[in-house]
């Protein structure tokens, strides 16, 4: 298996050679020649394996150069019982109004991001050691992935992390998840603006090829394949475990529907590959907050990223995104896998500022599966008081956000399933105004918000950033 970039200026490389780049060399994002194709006799053939095992035989589609005892390995040290202390790793729990949650924050800092970080790190440990290379990570969050990453990186031989988040604009328990790290190969930036302003310094710094190479740039934000791969995992897992109780002949082409709430569209990317590779998934509906450019795209066929300045605080943050990065792989496919054309479509983003694909809306719902809806603070409100109500559950607010867009898509006979975001414990004052009481707190992670916090503050300037990594990446 080989990858190559949406823009077409990349020779084929491994799998282990795209997780230390970022972008690929023309600014494109790094994709598979082909998606591999798993059969029913195969996925059925999966259904007796832990998660770890999964993530084995499903990234090793993917990650062909890495061989199969080192990737069993890193599987079982990403998802061991120490990162992921949970029965099964990801559960799944019937809610009202035939939902059903798929777990997925179990891991060490609460978030989904946790289920691609763990093996992202393992990953890259074994690509840097076995290149003799370094890597300084540059990143941006709007919550949830930099936490992620750093503690997934922290302490790790050969990494540092340059983790930009937009000041002001998380919750304070992801800003003390993330600042108060002290391993000195952690460096959060704080940057005046919001997280587009945050990926559009990244990109502009993993564009400038001379300064990558010279510093040794890489990425691991959702651009990164190996997080977007990592991903696929969990949807095979989610569709095994939703039909575990059928009977077997009943099992093979059963479609269930899967709603994600969605920012920077790498998590439900991952659904489309997995759709893409077999597993029969009837619907992928993407939620939104109010920065709602992704439903209007899937609604019109136009997509029209906003300003900075009109991008909305939100309390569902991690969702307060107007430029999603990941949407490119898609549209590389919607545009027939035509390099020339993305690149084109992608120019009249940076002229007029948005493009036209209405043309083509049929094929987002009858060939891609893709539905739509958005959710605002009142509906996340709401929606996490109905859901306590009806099962003693709380949900945090992005997750909230897909409840309240998957009951607008659920189907008779087909399940509907919604991807967790996160613990409601890291967004306390939403779920204090929708219950009247505090989300519980981990004990091990209540301290947290009492511990010294260490963070640059920086202006939305390019050359500033370069200066502060210049000083502080680590040399081979």
């Amino acid at each position: 298996m080989k990858y190559i970039s949406t823009r077409g200026g990349m020779d084929p490389a491994p799998f282990s050679e795209t997780l230390l780049e970022g972008l690929a060399p023309d600014g494109g994002l790094t994709i598979p020649e082909r998606l591999p194709d798993v059969s029913a006799e195969i996925l059925e053939g999966w259904r007796g394996l832990d998660y770890a095992g999964l993530a084995t035989e499903v990234i090793g589609l993917f990650a062909t150069d890495i061989p199969r005892d080192e990737l069993a390995r890193m599987c079982r040290d990403a998802y061991g019982p120490e990162n992921f202390p949970t029965a099964g790793v990801v559960p799944l729990t019937p809610i009202d109004g035939g939902v059903t949650l798929v777990g997925l924050s179990e891991g060490p800092t609460l978030a989904f991001k946790d289920m691609a970080m763990q093996f992202l790190g393992q990953a890259l440990e074994y690509a840097l050691a076995r290149s003799g290379r370094v890597l300084n990570v540059l990143g941006a969050t709007s919550g949830d992935t930099g936490s992620a990453a750093e503690y997934a990186l922290r302490g790790k031989e050969g990494v540092a992390v340059f983790m930009l988040s937009p000041q002001g604009r998380m919750s304070a328990f992801q800003r003390a998840q993330m600042y108060s790290l002290t391993e000195d190969n952690i460096h959060n930036i704080a940057v005046a603006g919001v997280f587009d302003d945050c990926q559009n310094l990244v990109k502009a710094l993993s564009g400038d090829l001379a300064f990558k190479r010279a510093h040794s740039l890489g990425t691991v934000n959702s651009i990164n394949l190996g997080r977007i791969v990592a991903q696929v995992v969990y949807y095979f897992w989610a569709w095994l475990r939703a039909t575990d109780a059928l009977p077997v002949a009943d099992r093979g082409d059963f479609e269930v529907s899967v709603t994600v709430p969605s920012g920077n569209f790498g998590n439900i990317l991952s659904g489309h590959f997995a759709k893409s590779m077999g597993v029969p998934i009837r619907r992928l509906v993407l939620a939104a907050n109010e920065n709602n450019v992704l439903d209007d795209f899937f609604r019109t066929g136009a997509y029209r990223p906003r300003s900075a300045a009109d991008t909305h605080a939100t309390s569902s943050p991690s969702m307060d995104i107007s430029k999603a990065s990941n949407l490119e792989r898609f549209v590389y496919d919607l545009v027939g896998r035509d390099p020339e054309r993305l690149a084109a479509l992608w120019r009249e983003l940076d002229g007029p500022g948005f493009f036209d694909l209405s043309a083509e809306l049929p094929r987002f719902a009858e060939e891609f599966g893709f539905a739509s809806g958005t959710s605002t603070h009142a509906d996340r409100v709401a929606t996490i008081r109905a859901v306590h109500a009806a099962t003693g559950i709380v949900v945090d607010p992005h997750t909230a956000d897909g409840v309240k867009v998957a009951r607008e898509h659920v189907e008779p006979g087909v399940p509907m399933l919604v991807l967790e975001t996160a613990k409601p414990a890291k967004f306390p004052e939403i779920v204090r105004e929708a219950i009247g009481e505090d989300p519980g707190m981990p004990e091990h992670l209540a301290e947290l918000l009492g511990l010294p916090q260490h963070v640059t503050e920086m202006a939305d300037d390019a050359a500033e950033l370069r200066d502060f990594i210049a000083a502080r990446a680590v040399t081979p």
